[in-house]
């Protein structure tokens, strides 16, 4: 690395800033997430004791990596000059069977709009099968949870 005497390692690239948002009871089951400044709301169906008002988290969790899908095809699709309209990104997911609670396989497809050629499918299918939540999830994050006192 240029600047890098022989013989040393490279410094560190400096932390990033922490992305913050916090979570906040509202009633029951059901939780307010603010982000920035957007508010989203969790609950659970009915049969699980919720009140259905909201997506359950892990249908935020499922939506977020469509979400993501779907913005990465909309980038490529505009970086080729190539009309987006049309593009949709369905996704449905199963839970695990066993414990721990937790999602067993999603899975995504991708409908891109009408009349993009075979060559520009799969250009489409390699970008959007790296977009950051899908990265996250291959090289998970380390969790770190503490009850502050």
């Amino acid at each position: 690395m240029a600047g890098t005497a022989p013989g040393t390692t490279a410094p560190h690239p400096p932390e990033s800033t922490a992305h913050i948002l916090e979570v906040s009871h509202v009633h029951g089951d059901a939780f307010a997430i603010d982000i920035r400044d957007h508010r989203l709301l969790v609950d659970q169906p009915m049969e699980a004791g919720g009140t259905d008002t909201a997506p359950t988290p892990t249908e935020l969790f499922a939506a977020s990596l469509a979400g993501c899908v779907a913005f990465y095809a909309g980038r490529y699709l505009r970086r080729h000059g190539l009309n987006g309209e049309g593009l949709r990104v369905r996704a449905e997911f199963t839970m695990a069977t066993d414990r721990p609670p937790r999602v067993d396989t999603v899975r995504l497809v991708v409908a891109p709009p009408r009349g993009l050629s075979e060559q520009r499918c799969a250009a489409l299918h390699a970008v959007v099968s790296h977009c950051t939540v899908h990265n996250t999830l291959l090289r998970p994050p380390e969790i770190v949870v503490e009850v502050a006192q």
